[in-house]
């Protein structure tokens, strides 16, 4: 395997590869492809991210933080149909982020839930056929994050040219590395399919339903920094295939947020500020373990949210939020079983089996 093909490979992988390995130099040249690959997309995050956020606006960043995410993630996960319609779906998704988080800003409460859960499931429908490969949690994060970070007037304007530029980069690596896939599958034979008895549906209508909820109370509640809330709740709802038992990942991301902050904390006070949301994006270059990404994602959330609450106001609410997120996810998801999904998973059981 050529350097280059290794730097390509997820974490998870490389680590795989290093377990198999028999000698202490096949390890050190894994470990050396996984250290570089983790330094190089920090490197290319700082300048993409910074770049837009210079001609777009700081109160933009949330948007270009979104696009690089997508950009990363679209290389790799195509939406499973032809390019044509994928990329109108692409372009259908970025509009849903731009549109309706600031929509919800200014919206009356009551609208909050229909609106949320209408505009995430279409964006879930129209992206993740495949939930295993992680564009659910993907667009989740961007939908969260930007529904956390609204803006109106001119910096929408803004946002929506950024948004422009977002999608000819990610529609070009759309168009060159997935062209010649699902060329006889179209958008609407996606959507002829559509049936609660398929794991796939069932998966996105809960997810759709949980996330409108969670930003829902929190915004009507008015729950500081309520998108860390919805960002717990909706890593959760996002685990597949489809359960209704959601313990394991219950106690490992309060665990991860409650390790990650207090780590932060740490770091803080006797590291240059420089170093704080570096270490954080360096060190989830190597993490493959739930816990340990949760606890690394808390480095540059803390470093926003101490600007804004100081760094012990910025780890608390963080493991407040985290703990009403996961235990919301926990309260509906049990909800949702008992009144949605046993109707339908004995059908999905029969025919999956």
């Amino acid at each position: 395997m050529k350097f280059y093909d290794a730097l390509q490979l997820d974490p998870t992988i490389l680590k795989r590869k290093i377990a198999a390995c028999t000698t202490r130099r096949e390890k050190a040249w894994y470990w050396t492809a996984m250290a570089v690959r983790s330094v190089l997309i920090v490197a290319f995050a700082i300048v993409f991210i910074s770049l837009l956020s210079g001609l777009f606006g700081s109160d933009n960043t949330p948007m270009a933080v979104a696009l690089f995410c997508i950009m990363l993630g679209i290389r790799f996960v195509n939406f499973e149909y032809c390019i044509g319609d994928s990329l109108i779906t692409l372009a259908l998704a970025l509009a849903i982020l731009v549109a309706v988080p600031s929509a919800a800003a200014v919206v009356p409460a009551p609208l909050l839930i229909p609106m949320h859960a209408v505009a995430f499931f279409v964006l879930l429908y129209m992206t993740t056929q495949r939930p295993e490969l992680g564009n659910g949690g993907l667009y989740s994060f961007a939908y969260v994050y930007l529904t956390g970070n609204p803006v109106v007037g001119e910096a929408l304007a803004r946002r929506t040219l950024l948004t422009l530029v977002g999608y000819l980069i990610c529609g070009a690596i759309l168009f060159g590395k997935h062209r010649h896939q699902h060329k006889a599958v179209r958008f609407h034979h996606v959507v002829r399919r559509f049936d609660l008895a398929n794991i796939v549906h069932l998966w996105q209508l809960r997810m759709a339903l949980g996330v409108a909820l969670v930003l829902t109370a929190g915004q009507v509640f008015g729950v500081e920094r309520f998108m860390w809330m919805g960002f717990a709740c909706a890593s959760l709802l996002s685990e597949y295939p489809y359960s209704d038992n959601g313990a394991p990942r219950f106690f490992q991301r309060i665990v991860g947020a409650v390790a990650g902050s207090l780590a932060f904390f740490l770091i803080y006070s006797i590291t240059p500020a420089g170093l704080h949301s570096l270490l954080g994006g360096l060190c989830l270059g190597f993490c493959t373990d739930y816990r340990y990404k949760t606890a690394m994602n808390c480095f540059g959330a803390l470093m926003l949210g101490a600007g804004i609450y100081g760094i012990q106001g910025a780890v608390v609410l963080r493991i407040v939020d985290t703990v009403l997120g996961v235990a919301f996810r926990l309260v509906f998801a049990a909800l949702f079983h008992w009144l949605v999904a046993v109707r339908f998973l004995p059908r999905t059981e029969n025919s999956e089996g």
